[in-house]
This record gives C-alpha cells, sequence and structure tokens, in this order.
C-alpha cells in the first residue's frame, strides 16, 4: 500500500483540479456501512475495534469537507436496528459514542473550524450517559454557524416521519395548525433535520445500494453514490470521485 500512497496523491490531485467549487454540494450525507466486515476481514480484532476505526475516518472525511468548502454533513452512525446488535456491541458502541462527543468539546478542530454539533434522531432511547455527551458536545459548539455536522444516533427515517406526523396532529388538535395548512413545508419544519437544507449528495460505503431508512424524506431529489470501499478503508480519492460523479450529473428535480 506504501509504494501506491504516491500514485493515489497524484490521482487526487488530477481530480481535485478538475473539480468546480461552484457546484460543490453544499450537504453530503454519507452511511459509514463497513466496520463490522473490516472488522471480520482483518481476522484477528472485534467488531468495536472496527468501529474505533470508522471514528478515524469520520475525522478524516469532515478534514477533508471543510478544505472543500462543505457547510453541512450529515452522518448516519446508529440505527434504530442497530440495538438488534449484540449486547457487547451495542454497549461498545455506546462507550464510543459517549468517550467521542465528550471529546467534542476538547476537540481543537472542531472549535478552529467553529463546526456545530447536532444529534438527529430519537434520544429518548439511548442511555442517560450518552444524552449528557451528546448535550456536553451541543452546547460547546452552539454558537457556530458556519459549518454543521449532524449525527444520526438513534435514527430510524420512517419513525422521523411518523414522529413529525405526530406533532402536527397535536398542533391541529391544539388549534395551532388548519388542515389546509398541512404541506411540505410544515412537514419539514417537524422532521429532525427542521430547517436544514435537503442533501445534495447521499454516500454509502461498502458496496451496498440502498438508503436503509436514512433521510427518507429529504433524499427524495439526493444524488447517490455507491462506494465499494469499506468505511475504515475509505481513501481521500473515494470521496473525490463521488464529488466528481455529483458534478458531473446533470441534476433534475422531477422524473
Amino acid at each position: 500500500m506504501s509504494i501506491l500512497k504516491p500514485v493515489y496523491k497524484v490521482y487526487e490531485w488530477y481530480i481535485s483540479r478538475n473539480l468546480s467549487p461552484e457546484n460543490m454540494p453544499k450537504h453530503v450525507a454519507i452511511i459509514m456501512d463497513g466496520n463490522r466486515r473490516f472488522s471480520r476481514i482483518q481476522g484477528n480484532i472485534d467488531a468495536i475495534e472496527g468501529h474505533k476505526r470508522g471514528i478515524g475516518t469520520l475525522e478524516k472525511f469532515l478534514d477533508w469537507c471543510v478544505d472543500l468548502e462543505i457547510e453541512i454533513v450529515t452522518v448516519y452512525a446508529f440505527s434504530i436496528e442497530n440495538f438488534n446488535r449484540t449486547e457487547q456491541e451495542v454497549r461498545g458502541l455506546m462507550n464510543l459514542f459517549k468517550e467521542n462527543f465528550e471529546g467534542i468539546a476538547k476537540n481543537e478542530k472542531i472549535h478552529k473550524n467553529k463546526v456545530r454539533i447536532k444529534a438527529v434522531g430519537k434520544m429518548e432511547l439511548l442511555p442517560e450517559d450518552v444524552r449528557k455527551a451528546i448535550e456536553i458536545a451541543e452546547d460547546s459548539t452552539a454558537d457556530y454557524h458556519e459549518r454543521l455536522v449532524n449525527i444520526a444516533i438513534g435514527y430510524d427515517g420512517r419513525l422521523e416521519i411518523v414522529d413529525a406526523i405526530k406533532k402536527i396532529v397535536k398542533d391541529v388538535e391544539d388549534g395551532k395548525v388548519q388542515i389546509d395548512d398541512i404541506d411540505e413545508k410544515l412537514v419539514n419544519q417537524n422532521l429532525y433535520t427542521a430547517g436544514l437544507d435537503d442533501p445534495n449528495l447521499i454516500i454509502r460505503t461498502s458496496g451496498e445500494e440502498r438508503l436503509s431508512g436514512f433521510l427518507l424524506w429529504q433524499s427524495s431529489y439526493s444524488e447517490l453514490y455507491f462506494c465499494d470501499s469499506l468505511w475504515p478503508e475509505l481513501r481521500k480519492v473515494d470521496f473525490l470521485r463521488a464529488l466528481r460523479s455529483y458534478q458531473q450529473r446533470e441534476r433534475r428535480f422531477g422524473v
């Protein structure tokens, strides 16, 4: 692999020079898939070690997004279905979330680049110590408005829509909203991602080609890109290829 590094650097430069800053997606969402598969391939590490490697990849990915001036990043960190994994893996993941959300408050890069952190999902399903760590991360970055990183945790796209419907129904019952007032804008305002632009580009790693319940409402007109690399092995050149593909497409809003 070390022999190939100079080649990849040249390839990164080649792709980068042909990317248009004016046509860069404002909002990139990513399904970070392949941590457990990476662990199995290694043969001698458990699933949590794969997830730890994945966190390292996320840090690099966010650096790339800052360099490319991408304003909003939404990452799929943990779905509600993931609670069905083994108790050991879920407990290990929750410990990782706690440690890393707490670490955000002291992360120099986060503060230097003025990145606001927001968790989206059903927070009530998470352990109390994880919710507290999320609160610490969100509070420590609450005044930043230049960049935003949404971390989808305890998330399910269908339940997000159901929760939005429940909020709207309650507002109707309370007389705050009339039936005829319900439209796409009102639904958007009641989603976990309320107020945000929809993702321009959604990337999924590991070769799987499905959204798995991620941003089902928001992805209506998103461009989709599927990458064969497992998440812990994602290289900058893989990300640049996704951006190149995005910029080469003619975006259509309709059929």
